[in-house]
Order: C-alpha cells, then structure tokens, then sequence
C-alpha cells in the first residue's frame, strides 16, 4: 500500500514537472519582447493581490502598478489543462503582436506552477458591461459604437492577414474586447487561439472551442463546410449584432415571440427596407446602424464560404452602405438537421 501511495504521488510530480518544462523549454527558445517577472514581483506589484478586476475560468484579474508608474491588468492563472498549452498559446499568440486593436502583454511570469501574464491597464474595462448595463457610468452612442466595431474588425483582421503567422482567436464575444481611456477597442485573452501558416485556409481541430453563443456552426456540424479563418468571422457577426442592438441577441424578456432572437427580428425590417426600429437610434445614426446591421448578417451566414474575410468587413464597415446588398435570411442549423429538429419536436408534440 506504502509503494502503490508513493508510486502515485510519483506520477502526479512528473506529469506537472513536465508540464512546466514543457513551458520553460517553450520560453527558452521563444523570441518574445515581453518583461519575464518573478512571482515575488507579481505579488508586489499587486499589493498583495488586494484590487481584484474579474473572475473567470482561467483564474482571476488583478489590477497592479509596474515600478515605472503604469496601471497593469494582471491575470493569474489557476490550473492548467494538458501541458500547459493555454498558457504558452496566450504568451507565444500576444507576445509576438503590435496592434493598436490588440492589447499588449508588458511581461509575463512562471515559476512552477505559479503563472501570470501582465497586460497594459484599460480603464474603461470590457465591452460587455458597457452594452449590456442600463445603469453603468459610461453611456455610448450609436457613432461611437460604430467606430469602436470598426476598430475590432481591424484587430481581427491583424490577425488573420496581418501576421507572419495566421491566429485564430476562436473566442471573439464582447468580453474580450476591452477599451482604454480614449475608447479605443483591444482585442483580449488569447488563451483559446491557435497559430497555422499564413497560406492555411483549412484548420484541423480535435473539439469545439469558444463560446455558446458565439460559436460559429461549422464547430458544430462537420457538412456545412471546413473550419477555417471564418469561425472568427461569425463570432465577430454575433458580436456586432449585439452592438448594434445593445442586448444579448437572445432575449428572453422580449414583447413578442418574433424579437426572441435578434438576428430573425431585424432582418424582416432590413430585408423590407423598414425603417430600423431600436432604442436609443438617433436620425442621423440610422445609417451607421443599418451599416453594422447588413455586414453582421454577412458574417454570421451558415456556410463559411458564404461570409466575408475580416479584411473584407473592415471595407464594409467603412464604405457606403448604398454598395452593401442584404444577405440570405440567416439560419441556425443546416437544412437536414432543421427538417429532423422539425420533425422530432412534431412527434413529441402528438406524444404530449
């Protein structure tokens, strides 16, 4: 029993000493700018870890001060999965990255299994507690949200074709963009990205990752097309529509059973050429919306092929919404799986 007990204890070190050999090894030899601090700096930093921002399934945010004077995001890392890919994906992705729709990772810090990356401080937080709270102290305007969506189709689009190497994100959603004092829109947390060749239309993946919600379909379902560059591109759509509307794109409290999803409802007003029916829309902001409206129908189309490239929805977003031509009615499943969904909801309802 004494060497069964110890031969366990034995594996459970290995298996985390390889892990972080694995990550010191990956930062040996890894060309990165960002600062390599120590977990005693971390926690000075921090004061002690005192001024917590967030909490997620990564770990949790702490804001910090660098020597220098700076504010600093801190995000200390809880365990790892595997051999510490989440982490070296986060650090290789962001620490190779100079956009100014990207948020800049200062420094980093591993030290077993203690592990934190340090990113420059934004002090107007995520997106998604500015759009989704009636109540918060800052309130944006349709133009502002307007150039804050052209903003995060740049970053993306960095991504995609700016780079030597092209990062998926594959966890666009409003809270991981982040704005700084001037509003300027930062896409974050790269823990779930991957890297391939820039000539890769294709990408091979062993499971779904992101966001329910945000997630594009082709995750999903393998007949509807390849996963590719366009996975992004739908989750930017969901995320536009939600901009545009300044609510979750599923509603539950909605008035009626049509407005449920968002998506559905506007595009009868858009496909109709109604007047846009939303909360908040100024006359001369219509235009702006309708514009982000249009091209959000365009990304989040079931066929990756059917979406525009991110390059392509920064063209969109900034030319003349009289070049934009109105998509195909957006669905949710592909035909065969819609008609079996149909078909067994039918049966359950006789059964009922």
């Amino acid at each position: 029993m004494t060497l069964f007990i110890a031969l366990l204890i034995y594996k459970w070190k290995s298996r985390h000493l390889s892990m972080y050999e694995n990550i010191e090894n990956y930062l040996e030899h890894a060309n990165l700018m960002p600062i390599r601090y120590s977990y005693k700096e971390i926690k000075k930093m921090t004061g002690g870890f005192k001024d917590k921002l967030g909490e997620g399934g990564y770990g949790s945010v702490f804001k910090g001060k660098l020597c220098s004077g700076p504010s600093v995001a801190i995000k200390l890392l809880g365990k790892s999965t595997g051999n510490g890919q989440d982490f070296i994906s986060e650090v290789a992705t962001i620490g190779r990255i100079h956009h100014q729709n990207i948020v800049k990772l200062v420094g980093f810090c591993v030290e077993g299994s203690k592990r934190a990356l340090v990113y420059e401080f934004m002090p107007n937080g995520s997106l998604d507690k500015i759009i989704f709270s009636k109540d918060g102290n800052i309130h944006l305007s349709y133009d502002e949200i307007y150039h804050i969506s052209i903003g995060i189709a740049r970053g993306i689009a960095y991504l995609h074709h700016g780079c030597e190497m092209q990062i998926l994100h594959f966890d666009i959603k409003p809270h991981n963009i982040l704005l700084d004092g001037k509003l300027t829109p930062m896409v974050s947390d790269f823990g779930l990205a991957k890297l391939y060749p820039i000539d890769n239309s294709v990408v091979t993946m062993t499971g779904a990752r992101g966001t329910i919600g945000y997630m594009a379909p082709e995750l999903f379902y393998n007949n509807i097309g390849r996963i590719s560059q366009k996975a992004d591109v739908y989750s930017f759509g969901m995320l536009l529509m939600e901009m545009a509307n300044k609510r979750k794109n599923l509603n539950p409290h909605a008035q009626h059973s049509s407005q449920l999803y968002f998506p559905f409802w506007i595009y009868k007003y858009i496909g109709k050429e109604k007047d846009i029916d939303i909360e908040d829309v100024k006359e001369e902001e219509k235009e702006e919306v309708k514009k982000m409206i249009i091209v959000a129908l365009w990304c989040i189309q079931l066929k990756p092929n059917d979406r525009p490239t991110m390059s392509e929805v920064v063209k969109m977003l900034e030319g003349d919404i009289e070049s934009l031509k109105i998509p195909l009615k957006p669905t949710l499943f592909p035909d065969e799986t819609m008609s079996s969904d149909l078909s067994f909801t039918s049966s359950s309802n006789s059964s009922t």
